[in-house]
C-alpha cells in the first residue's frame, strides 16, 4: 500500500514538473521584460520638456536640480539614453515606474532629451 502511494506522489511530482518546464518564462523572456527596447523615435526636445515639466519636476526640480529626486541636470554624463528609458519604464529606488503614465515614445523622447544634458 505505501508503495502504491510513493509511486503516485512521484508521478504527481513528475507531472508537476512538466507542466512548469512548459508554462514558466524563458531567459529570453525574462530577460525582455527586465530589460525593455527603447522605440526609436525622432527627438523633438520641446515635447520632451513638456513632458518633464507635466511629470518630473515635483521630484527632480523646475531646474532639474533635485529635490527628493536625484539632480538630472547631468545625467547624459551617468546614464545612456536606453539606460534613462530603462529606469523610467521600470523605476528604480524610490522613483515610480512611468510605463503606464506616458507612452513608450514619450518616454524615448525624454531619455534622448537627457541623455544629452551633459
Amino acid at each position: 500500500m505505501q508503495k502504491w502511494i510513493m509511486s503516485g506522489l512521484f508521478f504527481a511530482a513528475c507531472a508537476f514538473a512538466v507542466i512548469l518546464m512548459f508554462t514558466l518564462p524563458g531567459k529570453e523572456q525574462v530577460a525582455e521584460q527586465n530589460n525593455p527596447t527603447m522605440p526609436t523615435v525622432k527627438a523633438d526636445p520641446a515635447k520632451a520638456e513638456a513632458t518633464v515639466k507635466a511629470n518630473c519636476i515635483t521630484c527632480h526640480g523646475d531646474q532639474l536640480q533635485g529635490g527628493v529626486g536625484p539632480n538630472l541636470q547631468k545625467e547624459g554624463n551617468e546614464h545612456t539614453a536606453e539606460q534613462i528609458y530603462s529606469i523610467v519604464t521600470k523605476g528604480r529606488g524610490q522613483m515610480p515606474s512611468f510605463k503606464d503614465k506616458l507612452a513608450p515614445e514619450e518616454i524615448a523622447n525624454v531619455a534622448m532629451w537627457l541623455s544629452e544634458k551633459k
